[in-house]
């Protein structure tokens, strides 16, 4: 038997629920490659300003984003992702997949005792 998976507490949650929504995960794919104004995450994921505006204040909730403003203009948001939620989600998927393979191990061998 293996040992219980920590507990990764409502960050987890926070983050899965995050990346429920299409457009969420778009905006991180968006901000994989570098940060980007607020104004150019909705027309590259063909998005209204407020819709954006709506998932960016998810993801910068779930602590998947972060904003910062230019020293040139504090009127301009800069978007950029923080890596922490998402090594706490491969931790988690990670252990998901051990217990699975533990299950698919047992049951393969309990299968083939008889």
């Amino acid at each position: 038997m293996t040992a219980p998976a920590p507990a990764f507490g409502g960050g987890l949650d926070r983050t899965l629920s995050a990346l429920a929504d299409p457009h969420r995960r778009r905006v991180v794919e968006l901000l994989r490659e570098r940060p980007r104004r607020a104004g150019e995450l909705a027309q590259a994921a063909g998005l209204t300003a407020p819709a954006m505006s709506r998932h960016l204040r998810t993801l910068r909730q779930s602590g998947l984003v972060e904003e910062s403003h230019p020293d040139f203009d504090a009127r301009v948001r800069v978007y950029q992702l923080r890596a922490e939620p998402m090594v706490d989600l491969l931790r988690w998927l990670e252990q998901t997949e051990r217990m699975w393979s533990a299950q698919l191990s047992a049951f393969k061998a309990h299968l083939e005792q008889d």
